[in-house]
């Protein structure tokens, strides 16, 4: 029962999170519906690599945000679906980095470096189509490209800062 608790919290703060931090991007202009997209909640799709509640967490956040800001029905929908898909995958990297701790391979370490690459290529892949069909934003493949920078700036730069940061101070220890 306290694990189920445990779970639904962290989900729920996270989802919080993800909403403020969503509205901060947007209070700058650096979210909505441009192509050159800089949102702060995207780097908590590092989460997933620490624990799973983040995935369940960062996709109700990501429908809130969506939702409350106005966004398109496309967007709200398959905005949130892409960070499902990264958060989904950013959790089997962590999986994958928690088995190479157990059998102390040295690429152990390294395999952190890969947490940020699924909500990048699952945002640039998806949201390009959603700016297209949604906002009538083109040429599709310059969205892909600006979409892919806001999203290694979100993800690979400030989510990186902040795997490191909690790794530093064992906020979260890696589930088994």
């Amino acid at each position: 029962m306290q694990k189920k608790v445990l779970f639904i919290t962290q989900a729920a703060m996270i989802a919080a999170l993800y909403v403020v931090l969503t509205f901060i991007a947007n209070a700058f202009g650096l979210a909505g519906d441009n192509a050159v997209q800089v949102r702060f909640s995207e780097a908590l799709t590092i989460l997933p690599f620490f624990i799973t509640s983040a995935i369940p967490g960062l996709t109700i956040g990501c429908l809130l945000a969506n939702f409350l800001t106005g966004a398109h029905w496309l967007d709200i929908i398959f905005g949130s679906t892409a960070t499902l898909i990264g958060a989904v995958f950013t959790y089997f990297i962590g999986k994958m980095a928690r088995s190479y701790q157990k059998s102390k391979k040295p690429k152990a370490n390294q395999i952190k470096w890969l947490a940020p690459l699924p909500p990048i290529i699952s945002n640039a892949v998806i949201v390009p189509f959603i700016l297209l069909f949604a906002y009538g934003i083109r040429p599709l493949w310059l969205s892909a490209i600006f979409v892919a920078l806001g999203q290694v700036i979100s993800c690979g730069i400030l989510g990186m800062m902040l795997l490191f940061a909690l790794e530093k101070r064992n906020i979260f220890k890696l589930e088994k």
